[in-house]
């Protein structure tokens, strides 16, 4: 039974946004994720993910692009609100000795490529990409907020055409198997089987251009059919 007095109190927050940015080197076959060193209080001289504050008449997504931009140059990216973490004791800040004051964060992931991509410098903050495997302890909830982020992009690849957001317009099969094995493992699907399933069903256009990469024989560089692909939209296991 809530009391009279618990139902009048209401909670004061201030609304933060952190980005999980997946960065994809399929050269090297890593999936990363872009750090920042804080240099303020609470967590000073901790790893956390890049957020920031929403300022006054800025929206969550303006916020969460604002960080984006801060951090990295970029051009093809994939961009998603991922979930809303707000439990209490989540910020130190919190306490009646600091602030007093809830922090919510709105989060956000961001899908990019690497070989694409340019860290942007700060000389007031280190930034730099992480090995998911060695990501540290990091500040604040931000190891949850990471693991939601990696679990989503990892879903979304199977039903969702999020990878043509982030490729070149014009790719190979190789290059799309490549990016698909690097987020998701060596293990999740053959490349000959890989190749046929997506060809058969034909979202995937040949542009009847070939391009020769090393000794091999050139290969069909192919375009994404957004149209084509619509009556699959949110279909499960699409991809793999």
């Amino acid at each position: 039974m809530i009391s009279e007095e618990n139902k009048l109190v209401l909670a004061d927050f201030k609304v933060g946004v952190d980005n999980v940015i997946f960065s994809v080197d399929t050269q090297q076959n890593r999936l990363l994720v872009l750090l920042i060193k804080r240099t303020d209080h609470p967590f000073v001289n901790q790893w956390g993910l890049p957020g920031t504050l929403v300022r006054k008449g800025e929206s969550l997504e303006k916020a969460a692009h604002r960080i984006l931009a801060e951090k990295i140059r970029v051009d093809n990216l994939y961009l998603e609100q991922l979930y809303t973490f707000g439990g209490p004791n989540r910020d130190p800040r919190e306490s009646p000795d600091s602030y007093g004051v809830r922090y919510l964060s709105v989060s956000y992931f961001a899908l990019v490529r690497f070989e694409d991509t340019q860290l942007i410098s700060d000389n007031l903050h280190k930034t730099s990409w992480y090995m998911i495997e060695r990501i540290p302890q990091l500040a604040f909830d931000h190891n949850e907020i990471f693991s939601y982020g990696y679990q989503r992009l990892r879903s979304k690849l199977e039903y969702s055409p999020i990878a043509f957001n982030v490729l070149p317009e014009l790719f190979t099969l190789n290059d799309l198997y490549q990016f698909y094995m690097t987020i998701l493992g060596e293990n999740f699907a053959d490349y000959s089987n890989f190749r046929s399933r997506l060809l058969k069903l034909g979202f995937l256009l040949d542009t009847g251009v070939k391009v020769s990469r090393g000794a091999g024989r050139p290969a069909s560089l192919y375009r994404f059919d957004a149209e084509a692909f619509a009556p699959l939209k949110d279909k499960p296991f699409v991809f793999v």
